[in-house]
């Protein structure tokens, strides 16, 4: 069979990448097309004959280009999205060039330990215990799926009821106690397991969504039978971090297992300006973070860490006779996450880590949360947070979401909208590598001209 034309499209895909990436100091950060003019571009009848593949790449560039919002600009300050570091892209190209299927060591042996290393690395930056396992998901989403997995096959263990076989038919009824003002994926994690979210018992927050320790233990006062707690390194619209050390205290003294919610917080642990904010976090059974957060690795990437390692394989592990399994201290990754088959995410995380260092990790929060501050600054009244993190919240009165949209529409940033103890506000994350003064004050510049301000 005659070998195929490798160096075409790669030769291409190079070419609009870099043209992309070298391109978006100029860009215009959201998309301009409209959904009809995308379909129309990338859509019509499956033709009976194929193309030569570097003209498929070339179509699919010009056809997407103006449907492609520009999340790895130094100006996008939506969500919590980062862009991706160097080091990070490059490694995820080798990623899909070497398609290595992660599940098992013996499909990928070099993915199972660098994921291993990787997380080794994290564990450390984060201050986890030693023993804690670790799994590569593909967000926030599914690490809680798996941390409260691993969490409701122990706390039902402790009560003499195992899950894995029994299911949850008959099992004691957990309660799961989380802060009022949580993510919404701790809730559709619980409706993935079984749980349900009628097991959710609100625990109320200060004026920043923390959760209140005093209000946490007058509610666990409240409670019989196997209890999760729920805490929170980094709210979605404040960036407060929950005091998960004085949380941890009182949820172990009433037998509780507590997962932290660090999707984004928890990289908090690795500066040494910010680490008070996480405070105690090591002391928790389980947590979630993402890497293509504040790390700047590509999506996907999220990660999951237990402290209790039997915990996390009981609730996950799989046997089946046609499958290798990993002998000896090898690693199948799919004792430690929901999926089988799965991308080796581990050598884009490893990429980053290595190319930044400690130093360079640390140096990367500090920056980005200081451009936060820098932007709140300009901000003045309008602000409604305290800015912790690198999350700013601000009011604009009632054309807040008008103000947005007119913002998005401009193209020089990109923000987010939400409703903050029922208040329209507008947030803004700063998360990119790239991000410099220059950005914030431009951003901050259109902001309040489309304001009024």
């Amino acid at each position: 069979m005659e070998q195929p034309d490798w160096h075409g499209p790669l030769t291409e895909a190079y070419e609009q990448a870099t043209r992309f990436l070298t391109g978006l100091p100029d860009r215009p950060v959201g998309s301009t097309a409209s959904v009809e003019t995308l379909r129309a571009a990338l859509g019509g009848p499956l033709p009976a004959e194929g193309t030569d593949a570097r003209e498929v790449v070339a179509r699919l560039a010009a056809a997407a280009e103006d449907g492609i919002v520009a999340s790895p600009s130094g100006r996008f300050f939506g969500f919590v999205i980062g862009g991706a570091t160097p080091a990070a892209l490059a490694a995820d190209w080798l990623t899909a060039t070497w398609d290595q299927n992660a599940g098992l060591y013996a499909a990928g042996p070099a993915a199972a330990v660098v994921e291993e290393v990787a997380g080794g690395w994290l564990r450390d930056l984060f201050g986890l215990p030693a023993h804690t396992s670790v799994g590569f998901v593909t967000g926030a989403q599914m690490s809680h799926v798996t941390a409260l997995a691993a969490a409701r096959h122990e706390v039902l263990r402790r009560v003499g009821w195992d899950v894995e076989t029994g299911g949850l038919h008959g099992a004691p009824r957990i309660a799961v106690l989380a802060g009022a003002d949580r993510h919404s994926t701790i809730d559709r994690a619980l409706r993935f397991l079984g749980i349900g979210t009628a097991a959710l018992v609100p625990v109320d927050v200060d004026d920043q969504g923390r959760m209140r320790p005093d209000a946490l233990r007058e509610t666990l006062a409240g409670v019989d039978g196997p209890v999760i707690v729920c805490a929170q390194l980094g709210n979605v619209n404040t960036g407060a971090c929950d005091p998960v050390g004085e949380i941890c205290d009182v949820a172990h003294a009433a037998g509780a297992w507590v997962h932290v919610d660090g999707a984004f917080g928890l990289w908090a642990a690795a500066s040494a300006a910010h680490r008070h904010l996480v405070a105690g976090a090591g002391r928790a059974d389980s947590w979630t973070t993402d890497a293509h957060k504040w790390l700047n690795v590509p999506y996907d990437s999220g990660l999951v860490f237990c402290a209790h390692p039997d915990a996390h394989r009981a609730a996950m592990g799989v046997r089946a006779a046609y499958l290798v399994h990993a002998g000896g201290d090898e690693r199948d990754a799919m004792d430690h996450n929901p999926e089988f088959s799965r991308r080796a995410r581990g050598f884009a995380v490893y990429a980053a880590l290595r190319a930044l260092g400690r130093d360079g990790v640390e140096a990367l929060i500090d920056r980005t949360c200081a451009l936060a501050a820098r932007f709140a600054g300009r901000m003045g009244d309008a602000v409604l947070n305290e800015v912790v993190l690198n999350q700013v919240l601000v009011g604009l009165g009632p054309d807040t979401p008008a103000i947005i949209d007119r913002v998005r529409a401009d193209g020089t940033c990109w923000v987010s909208g939400t409703t903050w103890q029922g208040r329209p506000a507008m947030r803004f994350s700063v998360s990119n590598h790239t991000t410099d003064a220059a950005d914030i004050d431009r951003s901050a510049d259109v902001i309040l001209r489309l304001a009024g301000r």
